[in-house]
């Protein structure tokens, strides 16, 4: 499942480095999240590091995006590859 980012958004900064994928940018008004590079943190992480760090709690499982961990671990493979 990707994450997404509600309108509590604070634009605090915090998430946006800490994502592996580079899925969180600056929105219009608050950061988003591109569902098609999250993974959750899965390959990299026990956890997602966003919502980790997030102070205010406005990272959440987007119900519209759901994904089992392993298309979550293959849509990671997947990015790896390109990167390379």
């Amino acid at each position: 499942m990707a994450l997404y980012i509600t309108d509590e958004c604070i634009n605090c900064d915090v998430c946006e480095p800490e994502c592996p994928n580079g899925a969180i940018t600056q929105g219009e008004e608050i950061y988003q999240i591109e569902p098609s590079l999250c993974t959750e943190c899965v390959g990299h992480y026990e956890v997602s590091q966003c919502v980790e760090v997030c102070p205010v709690d406005c990272i959440l499982v987007d119900p519209n995006n759901t994904e089992t961990p392993e298309q979550l671990q293959l849509k990671y493979e997947h990015l790896i590859k390109q990167s390379a």
